[in-house]
């Protein structure tokens, strides 16, 4: 029998797509295309192929009303918010913007006697494995500068999002980026692992799971191939004595919620001054209680199904382990919990460190909420995780929110906001978080080599 990758949505427990995988050989082909494909792409203009990303965004513009309702179906996310568009195309219009000049040679020297220069150059093929969560704007982050740069890109989408992968090469297609530049392939993992192995691409750039990310490095060694990784989150957030309350419980608990809480920067743990605890903690509450849990097709929804049965699973068992051991859960079941998919999103106070909740990833609509008794001992918390990717000050004092930040172990530092990527910033992790430098010109810098020029004319 044929291997398929299945998409089961959210919704019903039904197959929603199901799509055959490549074999080894038919993957090797699609790679040999690329590469085939690449040296008369990077012989393009930067500025043609910007156009040309710019005119897939555009093509992908057209459809909002369609993505937001196939993204329900999907992973669950409901469609009142609709879609990814306003991401998508801020985050791919940045990156055009700024190309011709992050793309620029360094000149060092430009005389009679000599020119010595840093060109950056294209990698070659580039392979981008997508996760589900966000499958438009986190695949973008990546499709648009490698284009843009001069590679091609062979896109790996996860199979929770099996549709995404194809509306984007349905779009770049379109727009006229040729075929073999862009491609769309279903790979089972060890196909995905035999081709890093066998160095089909000059670059790798993974976001999801620890393990996934261990998978790819661990197929890349010895290949001398650059592999970036986006990994696992615990992203905290700190409300201190001289915050904005309601900003404070109105930012923090959406990026906690948002997305089912399935958000790579979404806020997970929440430590507040003790002098301010217990008013956002009832807060807190009511915020909560207003949300309304169901099918994501439904436009009163507020917060869908989490994507798979498995992941609701996860953070049943470790909200059930923390009130074992003396959390408490303040949110009553909603009556929509099914049991499944469907979770009742949760706050939970008598948290510590010593709890799976508070140290593992999440990834679901629960948060733990602390009290501490000053900066310190909110760094300290902060920090004391596996994970670096994102964390969230809460304050009035922009000079103390960036002595915090400055002690925080993090790949992102945000003020009076969170859960929000910048494409102008880069979008960077440290420990299991992974490594990588996406968007920004450093995205470019990542996506190209230097490659130093010395003429000598006399």
């Amino acid at each position: 029998m044929t291997n398929t990758l299945k998409c089961i949505s959210p919704i019903d427990g039904s197959v929603y797509l199901e799509r055959p995988v490549l074999s080894l050989d038919e993957a090797r082909a699609a790679c040999d295309r690329a590469s085939a494909a690449q040296e008369d792409w990077a012989a393009r203009s930067i500025a043609e192929r910007a156009d040309l990303v710019r005119a897939a965004v555009a093509e992908v513009g057209k459809h909002t009303d369609r993505m937001a309702e196939e993204l329900a179906h999907q992973m669950g996310r409901p469609v009142r918010y609709g879609g990814e568009f306003g991401g998508f195309n801020e985050r791919a219009s940045y990156m055009a913007e700024i190309a011709e000049e992050a793309l620029a040679p360094i000149v060092i020297e430009d005389s009679a006697t000599a020119t010595r220069q840093i060109k950056r150059v294209p990698r070659g093929v580039v392979l981008v494995v997508a996760p589900w969560n966000y499958p438009y704007m986190t695949a973008i982050n990546t499709v648009a500068p490698a284009l843009i740069a001069g590679n091609t890109v062979v896109l790996k989408h996860a199979t929770q999002t099996l549709r995404v992968g194809e509306r984007l090469a349905e779009a770049f297609h379109a727009a006229g980026v040729p075929k073999d530049v862009f491609q769309n392939v279903f790979l089972d993992h060890d196909t995905t692992s035999a081709l890093i192995s066998e160095r089909r691409f000059g670059f790798v750039n993974f976001t999801g799971s620890v393990g996934g990310g261990r998978a790819m490095e661990h197929a890349a060694a010895g290949t001398f191939t650059p592999v970036a990784t986006e990994l696992g989150g615990k992203d905290p957030g700190y409300v201190r004595a001289d915050a904005d309350l309601d900003a404070a419980v109105n930012g923090l608990m959406d990026g906690a919620m948002f997305n089912a809480g399935q958000c790579c920067c979404g806020i997970e743990r929440i430590y507040v001054h003790e002098s301010l605890y217990d008013a956002y903690v009832e807060k807190a509450v009511a915020w909560v209680k207003a949300l309304k849990l169901g099918n994501p097709l439904d436009t009163e929804t507020t917060i869908g199904p989490m994507a798979n049965v498995r992941f609701a699973a996860e953070v049943r068992a470790q909200i059930d382990e923390a009130i074992a051991d003396g959390a408490t859960a303040l949110i009553e079941p909603f009556p929509q919990d099914d049991g499944g998919a469907y979770l009742t999103p949760q706050i939970l106070t008598g948290v510590t460190h010593d709890m799976r909740v508070m140290r593992d990833e999440s990834f679901g609509p629960v948060v733990g909420i602390m009290p501490v008794k000053d900066d310190d001992e909110a760094v300290a918390l902060m920090n004391n995780c596996q994970f670096g990717l994102t964390a969230a000050i809460f304050t009035a004092d922009a000079e103390a929110a960036e002595r915090i930040g400055d002690r925080l172990e993090t790949g992102t530092v945000f003020m009076n906001r969170c859960d929000y990527l910048d494409p102008a910033l880069c979008w960077t992790g440290c420990k299991d978080t992974g490594q990588g430098a996406g968007l920004s010109v450093l995205g470019y810098h990542a996506l190209t080599r230097p490659k130093s020029y010395h003429l000598k004319k006399a």
